[in-house]
């Protein structure tokens, strides 16, 4: 039987995001009794010990509506990037974020450009106010801007960059991406995604905030769900220009960031000496990575993230299916753009080597070398 109600027509084209297995489902699955996650870029690590002492004595307030301006959060974190606290806007994750951009300045028929493969929510989200993305395939798993320029059209609007890039973890260099930029034109807003900023240790890497004065139209997006470890509470936000950040603001919700999320954000930003830890252990987690995929001869793309994209030379869900018997969970590159890939969260000393093992006896056992 038929409903009587139709869904947009924008929705019925949108693929729900694929979200895995619970861990106690895939122990039941598999009988085991522990399982260790590599699959979500989270940080490992997770957050800053402050932050766990803040839960242990806080929360009698928790009746009372949070902050719809997250004030408090505002000054610390303009404090800390040295930007007028009038260009954050702050959402409910950086997807929030996202999600504002294509509420605010796309209407049906406009274009976003974007690369293939990278974050997804990009082309739902354009997609969901009737634009049309515009998909520029990646080269070796790097932004391709040059062909990403050659597709601005009278109808572009926006244009997002992943930098570093999720799936690939790749960044597009400082010269290339600051060309890129003075190029578009004024009037199409360049949206640059720097979720795992914090990871990269190369030196060719733009530094994007000093040029929000330069360029009106430029849009920089950071998160505390990644090395900050508050995945959980979802929290990120946009730098803008003031008038693009007053916009946004008409059409978030009032209440987006909780309150809980606002304090241990306040807190985690704080503690730059756990997130300089991150850095170092991630640093040296991703090396010894790439040199054990160095010696196995398989390739993967060079990460400047705390995941590394791995091409084992299998189907990647015969891979991550193999590697759930042996307690680990990572993605499959089959939904990825890359079905003979996985992508693995840099784990800790212990969680790298003990991949490293059951990733080489799975190739070895499948004939692969």
């Amino acid at each position: 039987m038929a409903l009587k109600f139709k869904t947009r027509e924008a929705v019925t084209h949108i693929a729900p995001y694929v979200l895995g297995k619970t861990l106690l489902d895939l122990k039941k699955e598999h009988g085991l009794s522990s399982i260790r996650k590599l699959s979500e870029n989270e940080n490992i690590y997770g957050c800053s010990p402050k932050v766990k002492e803040w839960f242990k004595e806080n929360g009698s307030d928790l009746f009372l509506y949070p902050d719809g301006a997250a004030v408090d959060l505002s000054q610390k974190v303009s404090a800390f990037l040295g930007v007028p606290k009038e260009q954050l806007v702050f959402g409910n994750g950086s997807d929030e974020v996202i999600r504002l951009l294509t509420r605010a300045y796309l209407s049906s028929g406009d274009e976003a450009i974007m690369a293939d493969v990278t974050f997804p929510r990009y082309q739902t989200n354009v997609l969901l106010e009737g634009g049309t993305p515009v998909i520029v395939p990646l080269v070796a798993g790097t932004h391709d801007l040059q062909g990403m320029h050659d597709h601005i059209t009278p109808r572009t609007k926006l244009i997002f960059v992943c930098n570093p890039n999720n799936p690939t973890g790749t960044i597009v260099g400082k010269r290339e991406l600051l060309q890129f930029i003075e190029s578009v034109p004024s009037h199409v807003l360049v949206v640059v995604d720097e979720a795992y900023m914090e990871y990269v240790t190369t030196d060719d890497y733009l530094e994007t905030l000093p040029l929000l004065t330069a360029f009106e139209n430029l849009i920089v997006l950071r998160t505390f769900s990644k090395i900050y470890g508050l995945a959980g509470l979802r929290v990120g936000f946009g730098v803008m220009n003031e008038e693009i950040a007053e916009q946004l603001r008409k059409v978030k919700d009032v209440f987006n960031v909780n309150t809980v999320a606002q304090k241990s954000a306040i807190i985690a930003l704080e503690d730059q000496a756990f997130i300089r830890e991150c850095t170092h252990k991630n640093e040296q987690g991703r090396h010894y990575l790439e040199g054990e995929f160095d010696r196995m001869g398989l390739s993967y793309f060079p990460s400047q993230s705390n995941f590394i994209m791995v091409d084992t030379g299998l189907n990647g869900d015969v891979v991550s299916h193999e590697l759930v018997k042996e307690g680990l969970v990572v993605r499959s590159g089959t939904l990825l753009g890359y079905p003979d890939t996985v992508r693995v969260t840099v784990g800790t000393e212990e969680d790298n080597k003990r991949f490293v093992a059951a990733l080489e006896s799975i190739l070895n056992n499948k004939g692969v070398k």
